[in-house]
């Protein structure tokens, strides 16, 4: 597989990397030699995987790996986790494909032990870029331990989120384990658009805030009403049980964390 490396080691240091190019010229060289490569990417939510699936798919073997400890409450985990398998499934059927998915365990203890000291980091500052260093660095693992090719994020299809950071943490990330970092912009070539469209055309929920809650605080979002709102959307909802067929099986057993 190739590494990002190959094409970032020719670039002038200082210049603002185009992260969409370099995706493209790798897909480029995996249909030259015939690859197929298979993917573990991380998702927040099921709207950034819209379009990053619809595109993905066309070159590669997508697994979704939804590990979001920052969000909060656990309710509205659930509720986001749930409607990310349910798009898993209808994208699936509409398709052909075969995305997968897995869950990591929530455990927001964790996440707030990587943020810490870092509450009052304005949203977008060094507070978000330690969330994503926590959650790409699980991604990672799990693609080295499940031996996939890449390992990514569909954070970059978000105009909120910054891609320069994003990828920048996802390449340090990279040098710590024996897999490669998939580089992106997935918003992009009208990105984001797509991914609004397809959202109607699926009936995907979309959240008001990212997640995490000093972000939602500082929004002024009403978490105890989000909370209730979640809390009767999953009422008699399962995943596991309603979309068995999306879960990742990893020598004839079901990944479970």
């Amino acid at each position: 597989m190739i590494d990002l490396h190959e094409f970032l080691d020719k670039m002038n240091p200082n210049q603002k990397i185009n992260y969409d190019k370099i995706l493209q010229k790798m897909i480029k060289n995996w249909q030259i030699n015939n690859q197929r490569p298979k993917i573990m990417l991380h998702s927040c939510c099921a709207p950034c995987s819209t379009y990053t699936l619809e595109y993905l798919t066309k070159y590669a073997d997508v697994t979704i790996y939804y590990a979001n400890s920052n969000i909060h409450p656990r309710a509205e985990y659930q509720r986001r986790e749930y409607v990310q398998q349910k798009f898993i499934h209808d994208f699936n059927q509409r398709t052909g494909n075969q995305v997968k998915f897995i869950a990591a365990p929530y455990q927001p203890q964790a996440y707030f032990e990587n943020v810490r000291g870092l509450e009052k980091e304005p949203e977008g500052g060094k507070r978000c870029r330690a969330c994503f260093t926590y959650r790409l660095d699980l991604v990672a693992a799990k693609a080295v331990e499940l031996g996939f090719d890449y390992f990514g994020s569909t954070l970059t299809i978000s105009p909120h989120k910054n891609s320069q950071v994003i990828n920048s943490v996802g390449i340090e990330v990279q040098n710590f384990y024996a897999t490669q970092y998939l580089p992106s912009d997935f918003k992009k070539n009208n990105g984001y658009h797509r991914s609004v469209e397809m959202c109607h055309e699926y009936d995907v929920y979309r959240q008001c805030y990212c997640g995490c809650i000093f972000a939602a605080k500082a929004q002024g979002i009403n978490l105890p009403q989000i909370r209730q709102e979640a809390l009767k959307f999953m009422a008699g909802k399962d995943g596991a049980r309603e979309f068995p067929e999306i879960r990742f099986v990893y020598h004839d057993q079901e990944v479970l964390e």
